[in-house]
């Protein structure tokens, strides 16, 4: 069995055409696995250490956002797809994103700063 699947396509003239789609091996899965693992391995780190309290927020969203991508573009084959698809993922991330950070400061996990006069 070949490592490239074969997909046959039709068009409106019930021709078919050959499509090709190449997935990647078991090594390609593994390296994406172990980088996966050492971004939560930095955001457990990330969170335990006081020095970048002020920022804390903001880095886990952007480790967040990566892994989101790595998952989506890898196990999702999105990586693989047209870009239109890997965008529409993207687009929901950064909107329900945008929906939480507004929620969090609405309800005042981080107030914003108040200046006296």
């Amino acid at each position: 069995m070949a490592t490239t699947e074969h997909h046959l396509a039709h068009d409106a003239g019930g021709e078919h055409h050959e499509l090709e789609h190449a997935h990647p091996g078991a090594k390609t899965y593994v390296i994406v696995g172990v980088i996966l693992a050492l971004i939560t391995v930095a955001e457990v780190f990330f969170y335990t250490q006081e020095s970048v309290r002020a920022f804390l927020v903001i880095l886990l969203l952007v480790l967040s956002a990566s892994k989101f991508a790595m998952v989506v573009g890898f196990y999702m084959h999105l990586r693989f797809d047209h870009p239109l698809f890997l965008g529409v993922f993207g687009f929901g991330l950064m909107v329900a994103g945008s929906i939480i950070t507004a929620l969090m400061f609405l309800f005042g996990q981080y107030p914003l700063p108040h200046h006296v006069e």
